[in-house]
């Protein structure tokens, strides 16, 4: 072999080396061309609630339209809790399985995010931030986006959609009183319509946000929420919750000694009669059940003036993830006014936007423009003040707490 053909050919291997170093590498969300280079081709296992129809329709929508788009497929892997998708992660972190983990990206927020940070799970350094759709989100007015139950996301998760605690009744099917304005009025109200309103049991999110609601109302010194709990101080603190619970459970659905599975369960019950009031974490969620024949046309929201509790949810991606590419071309997708506009639509799924309007072309304010958000949704000035999430650290004591007290057997 002479010494050009050796240097031409060591070249070519220094070459190709280089190349599939750059492939193997992490992505950079600053490198978009590099991103979709290393994206194509890959499959990206979404680990998503799959407890409602028409999220999983959504889901499958976007999927579609990432495959079509960039040559990334979309696997949605449905859960019924956030959590177990959290413990896979942490049980590959023992085993040492820093790479090719099964998860690519999580719908989360809240405690799980909380403790993957903690843990040191997530991708990082930031990239939420650094998504070419960024620029359209709305971190000037909601800062629940770059807070996540009093923990800052730092860049380590992308926003997806906003929520808001919101009740629903049937106005064909009024009861005795006018509607409650806080906790202490359910209670009442209960008392005065027993059997007609229930909760789905924790760790459901839903029934676990109806505790915390709750405990936001009646704590003495609401500042603490804010901070970790304190275990020497939790039964003194909390007590008003669980006084407040006594009453309410003997004139719950089934006296409350059974729940509701959770949020979909709920509407069922609502739409057969069996419960005359109901909530969600959607202002638009009544909205788009109707529009689903899911409930009767004659169903309306209300909200407590004092506040109920917002938040926004958000997808990350494992530390250990095998798509990370791929998973950054879906969440950008996802923060696409495209994307934001059909969400939001009652008939598709109703989930507010985390995009600022304003920042939008004339283009895209029509595709909002144009949204009928539905007869049971209330307009944003109805809504009322928005009660901040408590630190992570009390739900997991409050959920102990219901176990031990109200859990089935107990």
């Amino acid at each position: 072999m002479n010494r050009s053909f050796a240097t031409l050919i060591s070249g070519t291997l220094f070459a190709l080396a280089t190349a599939w170093s750059a492939l193997a590498a992490d992505p950079k969300a600053d490198n978009w061309d590099s991103v979709l280079s290393q994206a194509k081709g890959q499959t990206v296992y979404f680990n998503a609630w799959g407890g409602s129809q028409n999220i999983n329709d959504y889901i499958a929508w976007a999927g579609r339209e990432l495959e079509s788009r960039y040559g990334v497929k979309v696997e949605h892997v449905k859960l019924d809790d956030t959590a177990n998708a959290v413990a896979t992660v942490i049980a590959e972190k023992t085993a040492g399985k820093d790479e090719n983990g099964r998860i690519d990206l999580i719908w989360i927020n809240g405690e799980n995010f909380a403790s993957m940070k903690q843990k040191n799970l997530l991708f990082s350094p930031a990239w939420a931030d650094k998504l070419p759709n960024w620029k359209y989100v709305d971190v000037e007015n909601k800062p629940t986006i770059t807070v996540d139950f009093t923990i800052p996301t730092e860049g380590l998760e992308s926003p997806w959609g906003g929520a808001k605690m919101v009740f629903f009744h049937d106005t064909a099917r009024q009861k005795k009183g006018p509607l409650p304005n806080s906790i202490a009025d359910l209670v009442s109200w209960a008392e005065a319509n027993p059997g007609r309103i229930s909760y789905p049991a924790p760790p459901d999110f839903i029934g676990s946000s109806f505790l915390k609601q709750a405990l936001s109302e009646l704590i003495t010194e609401p500042e603490k929420l804010l901070q970790p709990v304190k275990k020497d101080e939790f039964a003194t603190l909390a007590k008003p919750l669980f006084d407040t619970l006594d009453k309410l459970h003997p004139n719950m659905w089934r006296s409350g000694r059974a729940y509701p599975k959770n949020y979909p369960a709920m509407t069922q019950l609502l739409s057969d009669g069996e419960l005359d009031i109901t909530f969600a974490f959607n202002p638009s969620d009544a909205s788009s059940a109707i529009a689903q024949n899911k409930l009767p046309d004659t169903v309306r929201s209300f909200t407590f003036s004092g506040g109920t509790l917002g938040n926004t949810h958000f997808v990350a991606i494992p530390y250990n993830a095998t798509a990370k590419a791929g998973a950054l071309v879906l969440a950008n997708f996802l923060l696409s006014p495209e994307a934001q506009a059909r969400k939001q639509d009652p008939n598709v799924w109703g989930d507010p936007t985390i995009l600022n309007i304003n920042k939008l072309s004339d283009e895209d304010k029509a595709r909002f423009e144009a949204l009928d958000l539905g007869i049971a949704t209330l307009k944003p000035e109805e809504l009322g003040p928005m009660l901040p999430e408590p630190h992570p650290s009390w739900m997991v004591e409050i959920e102990q707490e219901w176990t031990r007290r109200y859990a089935a057997g107990n």
